[in-house]
């Protein structure tokens, strides 16, 4: 696993968490979401910068995502290999 970023903010109504990217991330991209014991893995489907959809951020980018479970701030967010 490859580390992303950090979860900064969760919308809960939303099912949204911003992530402060550290590395690319692209739609498509598979996601590991951890914090403490809990940690999900879900497929990027969903990504925003500034309101507007894009397919992909890169280092130093504030993102959007749409997760499937809910997270909180200070989530580390890791890139899953195709093995894993």
């Amino acid at each position: 696993m490859k580390s992303l970023g950090k979860v900064s903010h969760y919308y809960g109504k939303a099912g949204v968490a911003i992530v402060e990217l550290q590395e690319e991330l692209q739609v498509g991209d598979r996601i590991r979401v951890k914090k403490g014991d809990h940690f999900f893995d879900q497929e990027v489907i969903s990504m925003q910068k500034e309101y507007q959809s894009v397919e992909r951020g890169v280092k130093g980018d504030s993102v959007g995502i749409k997760v499937n479970e809910k997270t909180h701030e200070g989530a580390e967010v890791f890139l899953l290999e195709d093995t894993e």
